[in-house]
């Protein structure tokens, strides 16, 4: 196929898979279906707007969803040291379902659904715990106790109970056991359903900290040690019971921790510097804890331990940024995982003219405020990759570095758009592509050098050689 094939981007069919609307990086889409399949950890290395944050957006969308939520309880023996729950879907929807069996009144023994109010001691019928009086007998089923002895007199009832306390054998040993009235039925509690509930009891108090329903894709491009690793809110109240908030209510997540089962993407990973250290151990740990990282803050008492962290580390620095990259990490990634060198350019062949077509029409799709190019703007586009090629790799080809090519499309656009056109031409491109320039280059050809620039800025009308500026 061949671009003279289409008249507009419009024409162009977008692959639905992310890693397919990656061009020019074969051997990357290929690798980065591995990273998703096997959870492995990928290092990029490439110059700017070769498509490393494309592409591990792109690995993030191929991983299934979390299938974990998890928790940060309420710890009543040490407030400061919160515990940490991880639930599955299937745990949620068994905690929701109530564990309790509820019985029928006339299935109990009789003195437990007389104490319940279900049964009349005279007649031994059953009605509504609601009805003080038998509708069979009349007799007074049960009444309020007004006085130490009341209870005492014959023929005129006794308290009703909310609960029951009896025992009876299992095995050859003796378990209590607790009738509780629930409505019109009765529910029994073993001593294990008792345990159960003291154990919900206990979790009662407590917060989502990773939702099940997170996103796969987390960047932490630039992150503070606070944003990397999470934190401990300060509350000047302390855990003061009327007017503090509890510790497990401060806990706050790092980027490391909402990755978990997804990708963490770090762009330029040497800037992260000593924090490298932190993160190669959450890595080898899959767990790291939160604590408070302001030692003035009174969340600098609490401490998380065990805070899930499994994630992919998907990361991308420059070519002379290599060295510095802590070595033990780099060898970890090494270890579960790859290095991929990303192309800066292609071949100039009618197939990837197709690519670039392709990738200027996605472009125009995911901004939303430009309309599509023509065939004279594609043209002129195409060309503009074989120049950038030439002058930036000194290679035949077309230029991989697609923000560049991104941003002279989006400004021809907003050009197509202000002078009320539908489709972007050749005109504007070429309009985008003469103003759209780093402003070193356009410096350059306005004052002969980016030296002389700066004497003009500083109002200098000589350099040092008596030259003219300007």
């Amino acid at each position: 196929m061949e671009v003279s094939d289409f008249s507009t981007t419009a024409e162009v069919k977008i692959p639905t898979d992310p890693l397919l609307q990656i061009i020019g990086q074969d051997s990357a889409v290929k690798i980065g279906r591995l990273v998703g399949q096997q959870r492995r950890n990928l290092l990029l290395v490439g110059p700017p707007g070769t498509g490393k944050s494309m592409l591990a957006q792109a690995i993030a969308f191929t991983l299934p969803k979390p299938t974990t939520e998890v928790l940060v309880l309420h710890n009543p023996e040490r407030p400061e040291r919160p515990i940490i729950e991880v639930r599955t879907a299937a745990t949620r929807k068994a905690q929701k379902q109530s564990p309790i069996e509820l019985f029928d009144p006339s299935v109990i023994p009789s003195f437990v659904s007389e104490k319940l109010g279900f049964r009349c001691r005279r007649c031994a019928r059953l009605s509504s715990p609601d009805a003080s009086s038998c509708f069979a007998c009349g007799a007074d089923k049960y009444r309020k106790v007004r006085g130490p002895f009341e209870d005492l007199v014959m023929g005129q009832g006794v308290e009703r109970e909310d609960r029951v306390h009896t025992t009876r054998v299992v095995d050859g040993r003796e378990e209590l056991i607790i009738f509780e009235r629930r409505g019109g039925k009765v529910a029994m509690l073993t001593q294990k359903d008792l345990a159960k509930m003291a154990e919900l009891a206990k979790k009662a108090q407590f917060k989502v900290l990773l939702s099940i329903n997170r996103s796969t894709f987390i960047q932490a491009t630039g992150a503070s040690e606070t944003e990397l690793l999470g934190d401990v809110r300060h509350d000047p109240y302390g855990s003061h019971p009327q007017i503090g908030s509890l510790p497990y209510t401060r806990v706050v997540p790092g980027a490391i921790h909402e990755a978990h089962e997804g990708v963490l993407f770090i762009d330029e990973l040497s800037s992260l510097g000593k924090m490298q250290r932190f993160l190669l151990t959450a890595m080898q740990e899959k767990k790291y804890p939160i604590s408070g990282r302001n030692q003035s803050s009174t969340g600098s008492a609490v401490r998380v331990d065990a805070v899930p962290c499994d994630f992919i580390l998907v990361a991308a620095v420059n070519f002379n940024d290599v060295a510095s990259i802590l070595p033990p990490l780099r060898s970890r990634i090494l270890g579960n995982g790859y290095e991929l060198l990303l192309n800066s350019h292609m071949p100039d062949t009618s197939e990837n003219q197709c690519k670039i077509l392709q990738f200027l029409a996605q472009e125009i799709v995911r901004d939303g405020r430009i309309p599509h190019a023509d065939s004279g703007a594609v043209d002129e586009l195409i060309s503009f990759a074989r120049k950038k090629a030439k002058e930036i790799d000194g290679k035949s080809g077309l230029t991989l570095r697609l923000r560049m090519l991104s941003g002279v499309l989006k400004m021809a656009g907003d050009v197509a758009v202000s002078n009320g056109k539908g489709m972007i031409t050749r005109e504007d491109v070429k309009f985008a592509m003469k103003n759209s320039r780093p402003i070193e280059e356009q410096a350059s050809d306005k004052y002969g050098s980016w030296y002389r620039a700066s004497l003009a800025d500083l109002g200098m009308k000589k350099d040092v050689s008596g030259t003219e500026v300007g």
